[in-house]
Parts: C-alpha cells; structure tokens; sequence
C-alpha cells in the first residue's frame, strides 16, 4: 500500500487513477511515499525520509524546492501540456481583448448603466473602443513547447501570420507545428517583425527577465505583448517605461501585480489560464498516472529534475536505483547482482545532467545484503525494489 499526501483540492478524475486496495490518498498523511500538489507552497516543508516523489497538476514547479528534491532522491513530476487548451484559449482571449477596445467597453457599459439614454449613447459612445482585427497581422510566439505550438497553430489557423522562435524545440512540437510558421533564428527577428508577441517559456535563472528594455527597445512600434506564462519574464520596470512612451500599446498579463495592475494600457488576467474544469482535471489525472507508474513500476515521465526512463512493466522484479551521474556505476551494480547469482532480463539507464537512473528486470533471490551493498556505492541516492508486472 502506497500512501499519497494531498496539498491541495485535486480532481476526483484524478483520484480514481489511485485505487483504494493499492493507495492511501488523504491529506494529513505524516510519512507519505509521495506527495500531489497544485499551488501550495513546499519550500519551507520537511520532507520524510519516506518521500519517494512529488507530482505537481500543473507545468510551473515554482513551489516545489527542485535542488532539495534532487540532492534526497526525490522524483519530481509536472504535467507539460495537460492545460494547454485552457491556456491557449485564454491567449487568444488575450489577443481580442488587446485589440478590440472590449474590457474598455465593458467597463464604460457598466459604469454608465443607470443612464436613461443608455442606447443613445451606445451609439456615439463606441467609437472611442474601436480596434483593429487580427486577421493579418504578425505574432511573434516565443518557446513552442506543449501551449506554444498550439497557439501558434491557433494563430494561423485565425489567419494571422505566424513567427515562432525556440532554439530547444522538441521532435514532438516540431512534428504538431503548422507548416505555415515561420522559424524565426533569433529571439530579435521574432521582436522587430511582430504586431504580437506571446510568450511561452518557463521561468528559470536563465529566462527571468527576459523581455528586458533591450528586447522591448527592438520590438516593433506600437507592439502588444502577451504573457500567459509567468510574471517574472518581463522587466516590469522596463515594460511599465514603454508603455507610457507609446513603445508598446498594450500589455495583456495573467499575473497581474502591484507594479502593473491599474496601468491604463495593461490588461490583467487573475491567473485563469488554467482554471477550467477540464484542465484541472486532465492535470489531476495525469500527475496521479505518473506517480502511480512510478511508484509500481520505477518509471519516469515528465520529471524535472531526473531523466525519463521507460522500460516496459514485465511479470520480474525490478530494480530502481538513483546515483550521481559518475563512471562505472552500472559496472558495479551489475557486478554486486552477479555475485549473489541474479540475472539480469533487461536493464536501462538514462541520466540528466549530475543525476542517473537505472531499471533492472531480475530473476533470482534479490537479498537485503545485495540491496545493502548497491545502496552501499558511492554515488548512489536511492535503491528500491518492487515486483512488477506486465
């Protein structure tokens, strides 16, 4: 019996993945060997040594301590494309909205309610919420993983012609890419050709900021910037600078803060791209399918800090062994299960960065000494077993 730790509501689709005669699911678990997260906060939490994973229904991890996690053996799971449709709908939601004088409209409908002569002034009124289509134009989608091919694809299929830019562009988002985006070889061809620009990237060191006065300073004049994805990709201070210039006409954001919320050429989202029924559910479901994949079977997908690793369920037991990603491990793995008679039916092993993982497929009398002796390697994080089945 596995216990799973709840941090937050999740889906009953998603529960039902875990069932009852092989899982424990509440939400004051004390030793849980894995927890499910969406939004609570877990920098500051202890983690039991029991702690064999933490899946996040979601694709940001900014709540989850990632290099803690990694240095204990723990596996951490998000959900990459499970609210994409949410998202991207939300986008071109967004891409109305920057164009149309709509959210402007509205809120002159709402404060002129009472007016006797509503009708009237509807029709001498409207002119100064009028827009532009976005039949046409140019958007520019920066970082075309799960969401962003799809607003891309979205785009173009809207009649918008379409730039994306993403040096790290994945085999599978390259092959769901309509054929009528342009690639664009730079991050500041994209910026000065595009009426639009969406943007679609994680939040690391190495994205923070990264629509910065530089980038802002190369886009085109009079450029709407949309950004669903986190608030601390744009220097706001930057952004807020442009848009009083004139730079940029518009600012459409799903993280709304105090720098930004009340600027008359910025519209702010409360964080609904992934707040539907639906994406909450899919996220639910796919987050708790992993955990149970790999807490049955040892198998990794869709983790952030260790590398996928999927080696078909057998009737054998399995070896799951985490270690630093150094010379000879597997050679002294193999050699300690030799020694103690074990066979090896299939092995696979797969590293990320400093970190490696291995599933072995055995037969034979696998012993506590012989786990003792390969938990004994230098290097190795973690080393557990389970009887799998195919």
């Amino acid at each position: 019996m596995y216990t799973i730790k709840t941090m937050n509501k999740i889906s009953e689709k998603g529960l039902a993945v875990l069932p009852d005669d092989r899982f424990s699911v509440s939400d004051d678990a004390t030793e849980p060997d894995a927890i499910l997260v969406r939004s609570a906060k877990l920098h500051d939490m202890e983690f039991p040594s029991s702690l064999k994973a933490i899946a996040r229904a979601g694709a940001g991890v900014n709540n989850i301590p990632i290099d803690r996690c990694s240095d204990s053996g723990i596996v951490v799971f998000n959900t990459p494309g499970a609210n994409a449709n949410s998202v991207k709908e939300l986008v071109i939601a967004g891409l109305l909205l920057a164009s149309r004088g709509i959210h402007q409209g509205l809120s002159w409908v709402e404060s002129s309610a009472g007016a006797e002569n509503l009708s009237e002034l509807v029709e001498t009124e409207k002119k100064r919420f009028a827009g532009t289509e976005i039949m046409g134009k140019t958007i520019g989608v920066i970082g075309l993983g799960a969401i962003g091919v799809i607003v891309s694809n979205a785009a173009d299929a809207l009649g918008m012609q379409v730039i994306g830019y993403d040096p790290y562009i994945s085999i599978d988002s390259a092959w769901g890419l309509s054929r009528a985006v342009q690639r664009a070889d730079s991050l500041e061809y994209l910026l000065e050709k595009s009426d639009y620009v969406t943007v679609h990237v994680p939040l690391t060191d190495n994205t923070k900021g990264m629509i910065d006065k530089d980038k802002i300073a190369g886009m085109k004049a009079g450029a709407r910037l949309l950004n669903f994805s986190r608030g601390g990709l744009v220097d706001e201070a930057a952004l807020v600078a442009a848009l009083d210039a004139g730079k940029l006409s518009w600012y459409v954001t799903d993280f709304p803060n105090s720098t930004v919320a009340g600027h008359e050429k910025v519209i702010g989202v409360p964080h609904l791209g992934a707040s539907t029924e639906e994406a909450e559910e899919n996220c639910a479901v796919m987050a708790a399918q992993q955990l149970r994949m790999f807490l049955e079977h040892g198998i990794i997908h869709n983790s952030v800090n260790f590398p996928d690793c999927q080696l078909r369920p057998v009737d054998a037991q399995r070896i799951m062994i985490a270690n630093r990603n150094i010379p000879n491990m597997v050679g002294q793995i193999t050699t300690i299960l030799a020694q103690h008679s074990i066979n090896i039916l299939d092995l696979l092993n797969r590293h990320r960065g400093d970190l490696a993982y291995n599933l072995i497929d055995i037969e034979g009398d696998l012993t506590e000494d012989a786990m003792n002796q390969i938990a004994a390697i230098d290097g190795v994080i973690f080393v557990r077993s389970t009887q799998s089945s195919g």
